[in-house]
């Protein structure tokens, strides 16, 4: 049993479904479920970098089964050409573990190793243009 607490107006996925918190709300999941918090959920015109292209492929494995194996293939063509853009070797790690988890239908774990890719890829980026927005 899973206990999402959500705040007065925040956003949630299930199963694609998009549903919204009227008032501080509590919600026990009681059966298995593709759940996305609003924070986890990113939209099209976010995915605008290689590691968040990434993360917004396997957001939508992990939401839209039915097209799963579309997605699947994106996932590993973008992963292909990010591992080969990385030279640090942390980062290249996080990809191993993506792919892993992804390999193991591990979708949402996925999600949050790909955070880290994200969260590299962004320190990177503003260390190249400093100043400058991202996304």
């Amino acid at each position: 049993m899973l206990k999402i607490t959500l705040k007065d107006g925040e956003k949630m996925v299930v199963n694609g479904a998009i549903l919204r918190a009227a008032g501080r709300t509590t919600v026990w999941l009681e059966s298995d479920a593709a759940i996305l918090r609003g924070r986890e959920v990113m939209k099209p015109e976010e995915a605008d970098t290689p590691a968040r292209r990434l993360y917004f492929a396997c957001m939508m494995c992990y939401i839209d089964p039915d097209r799963r194996q579309d997605y699947q293939r994106q996932i590993v063509a973008l992963l292909g050409d990010l591992i080969d853009a990385l030279q640090n070797p942390e980062a290249k790690a996080s990809c191993t573990a993506f792919a892993c988890e992804v390999g193991q239908g591990n979708f949402y774990r996925a999600l949050t190793e790909c955070r880290s890719l994200i969260a590299y890829e962004t320190a990177r980026l503003d260390a190249l243009h400093p100043g400058a927005q991202v996304h």
